[in-house]
C-alpha cells in the first residue's frame, strides 16, 4: 500500500472517530447535550439528527463510503457548531474551540475535495487519460 493511500485511510479514521465518539456520547447520555443546546436556543428535537449525522457520516468516512458527501456534511456541521456554540471570541477557551471547529471543517472540506477529484479521475475514460 502506498504512503498517500495509507495516510488517507488513517486520516479518515482519525476524523471519523472524533464524530463517532461524539455521536455515541450524545446517544448514551443526552441530558448534558440537551441542556447545552437549550442554553443557546437550539431546539432539542435536533439532537437525534445530530446523533445520526455524527455516527452515520463518521462511519461513512471510516469505511470510505461517499466520502465527499460525508465530509461535506460534517464540515457544514462544524461551521454551524462554531458559530452557534463558540461565538464568544473574547473568551479564550471559546475562541480556541471556535478555531478548532473551523480547522476540522477545513480538513473535512479538503477531504471532500480530494474525494471528488479522485472520483472524477476514475470517471475519465482510459483513452482520454492516456492522451493527456
Amino acid at each position: 500500500m502506498s504512503l498517500p493511500r495509507l495516510a488517507s485511510i488513517v486520516g479518515r479514521a482519525l476524523i471519523a472517530l472524533l464524530f463517532i465518539g461524539a455521536g455515541i456520547a450524545k446517544a448514551t447520555g443526552p441530558q448534558p447535550f440537551l441542556e447545552h443546546m437549550a442554553a443557546f436556543g437550539v431546539p432539542s428535537f435536533l439532537l437525534p439528527a445530530v446523533i445520526v449525522l455524527e455516527i452515520g457520516a463518521g462511519l461513512a468516512l471510516l469505511v470510505g463510503w461517499r466520502v465527499r458527501d460525508a465530509a461535506g456534511a460534517l464540515a457544514g456541521f462544524c461551521l454551524i457548531a462554531a458559530v452557534v456554540f463558540h461565538a464568544d471570541l473574547a473568551n479564550k477557551a471559546e475562541r480556541t474551540l471556535f478555531f478548532k471547529d473551523l480547522a476540522i471543517a477545513g480538513g473535512l472540506l479538503a477531504m471532500a475535495a480530494a474525494a471528488e477529484a479522485a472520483r472524477r479521475e476514475r470517471s475519465v475514460p482510459a483513452t482520454k487519460a492516456q492522451a493527456a
